[in-house]
């Protein structure tokens, strides 16, 4: 599904974006609660507003969760199965919420890296990210 060169891009994209994991984490999770408000519903019990330590915390677990992927995307069921497991059976996720939140990341990452999201570092992600979440989304067959 990614050739070399992509796999190589996004393992790049991702290294560089790990010091602010926080940031990116936390935007994508808002342009995720702001644009499908249903996705709120998992995280009552957090403090979800702009700038809160429960969103920064969640978000960076998330961007390091993506990230920790990249490095070896021929093992990301491996480096996925104790994430598959919590959300299907302890936190029982609507796994559709992978795929938005997966489209927001993109629309983060695009704002985020300005030129640097060229048209093949977006293709490459949009493939990386479709393939996370399905993997994330394995355990509910």
């Amino acid at each position: 599904m990614l050739s070399k060169r992509e796999r190589k891009l996004i393992a790049e994209i991702w290294e560089k974006l790990t010091p602010v994991a926080e940031d990116i984490g936390s935007d994508a999770l808002l342009r995720m609660f702001a644009s499908f408000p249903g996705t709120k519903t998992y995280f009552s019990h957090l403090d979800i507003s702009s700038h809160s330590a429960h969103l920064l915390s969640h978000g960076k677990k998330i961007v390091l969760a993506i990230a920790e992927g990249a490095k070896d995307i021929s093992q990301l069921t491996v480096t996925l199965a104790p994430l598959q497991t919590f959300h299907a059976y302890q936190l029982r996720i609507d796994p559709s919420n992978f795929k938005l939140f997966s489209h927001c990341m993109l629309v983060t990452l695009a704002c985020h890296m300005g030129d640097d999201f060229t048209p093949v570092a977006h293709a490459a992600m949009d493939k990386y990210l479709s393939a996370f979440a399905a993997v994330l989304a394995e355990k509910y067959r």
